[in-house]
Parts: structure tokens; sequence; C-alpha cells
């Protein structure tokens, strides 16, 4: 998607994959700033361990504890994680949808995309979050954490599901057709907006439920298009055609 939006652009540069072993990731980030990258993304498993190379952290990726993105400006390597204003980005832009503020939020899942979400929606005002993860153990300690850090209310817990204006999927399993919900269908409540990060399928089995219940929904493609033209600015200054990259995705 970066490749389609640089020619659509009528930009000279070009994004490329690295194999980086973790060992390695020091170097790496010390070799990419040599030769003059003017950015990267970065993935699992790096996103924690690469906080150590930069020069400086946004809040969001602070917050996050992982960073995704790196920023190479005149000697000086910027940190930051895109992920929580994609999700943002792609709710009210994509969806036309708003972030039910002074309200509560329900969050399934508890890994590195789940704390990207909630910082997310902790930063642009909700109430109070309820993290719902199958492993309930995890569910709280990242609540008790983001609680912390943010300021705000939250709650982990088991799967079950209150009544929520807002319910973000981020758990993985939402790709396997051939797998129950992570939650009953019959919680959910035509008045809430069913969001599932996941993007693979396009329509996921909880979207499917969730329409045949009256909510609205959003899949996860506007996020992977979102928080990449965030970090496509950053590097390069110029704004994305999103509908360039979203085509090639």
């Amino acid at each position: 998607m970066h490749n389609a939006a640089f020619a659509k652009a009528g930009l000279d540069y070009v994004y490329v994959p690295f194999h980086v072993r973790p060992d390695d990731l020091a170097d790496a980030i010390a070799g990419f700033k040599a030769i003059n990258v003017v950015g990267i993304n970065v993935t699992l498993p790096h996103k924690q361990a690469v906080i150590r190379s930069v020069t400086s952290i946004s809040r969001e990726a602070e917050l996050i504890g992982a960073v995704n993105t790196l920023t190479f400006v005149e000697g000086n390597i910027y940190g930051d994680n895109t992920d929580a204003p994609g999700v943002l980005k792609a709710l009210e832009e994509d969806g036309n949808m708003s972030v039910p503020v002074g309200e509560n939020a329900i969050v399934l899942g508890a890994g590195g995309a789940a704390r990207a979400v909630v910082v997310a929606l902790a930063l642009r005002g909700v109430a109070s979050i309820t993290i719902a993860n199958r492993t309930v153990e995890k569910a709280v300690s990242l609540a008790e954490e983001m609680d912390r850090k943010t300021g705000v209310s939250m709650q982990g817990m088991g799967l079950t599901v209150r009544e929520s204006k807002l319910l973000v999927n981020t758990a993985t399993t939402s790709m396997d057709v051939t797998q129950p919900l992570l939650i009953s269908a019959d919680w959910l409540q035509p008045n809430t907006i069913v969001y599932d990060i996941v993007y693979t399928p396009p329509v996921t089995p909880l979207m499917q439920a969730a329409t045949e219940r009256g909510c609205q929904t959003l899949g996860g493609i506007g996020m992977l298009v979102h928080q990449g033209a965030i970090a496509f600015e950053k590097w390069t200054g110029v704004t994305p055609c999103t509908q360039t990259m979203r085509q090639a995705l």
C-alpha cells in the first residue's frame, strides 16, 4: 500500500521488508540511520525492544509500551505508535461513527492490539473501559496498568459482556470462521457499535452476528490503511491518498 501511494504522489521512495533478528536490532537501527533511511515500520517481536534505540517517543507509544514507526530526522530517531490514531481515524472517517465520550466501551482481547485500542479510547475521552479476555488474569493486569497510566477507570474480566455503546474486538480468533464467537451474540444490542479490527475476512463472524442484531459495524481494513497513512505522512511530509492504499490492500 505504501508503494502504491508513493507512485500516486509521484514520490521517489520505496518501501521494502527486512528480516532482522532480535540480537541484531540495535545494529540494524544504527545502519538505517547511517544510510539516511527516512523511516521504518517495526513489527513483532521488536516493538518493545526498539524503544531503547529512539531519541524521543510519542505519548501514545509511551502509554502503549510499544513503537511501530520510526522517523529519522537530522540524526534523531523519533518513535511513534500509529495504531492508536489509526483506530480513531477509521472509526470516525470510514465508519462515520463517533467514540462514545463519557460512556463505557468494551475491548475484547488483552494483547498488543488491545493496548493500542485502549489508549486510543482513553485519550479520546471515554468514561470507562472494560477489557474482556479468555484469560482473565491478562485482562485484569492490562486494566490495572492502563487505569494507572491514563487515569481512566478500567476493569478486567472474562468474556461476559455487559451493554455498551462501543465494542471493539482485537482478538484474532475472528479470523477463523469455523470458531464460535468469543461472546454470545444475544448480548449484542442494536445501539452498540461493533468494531472488529481484524481485517481478514472483511466481514468477520462477529460483524455478521452484530449486523443481524441491528448493530452498526466496522471492519479492520480502515485501521490498517490509516495507521499506514499516518506513518507515510511522518516520513514524507505528504498526505497520501488513502483510497489508493486501500485499493492496493
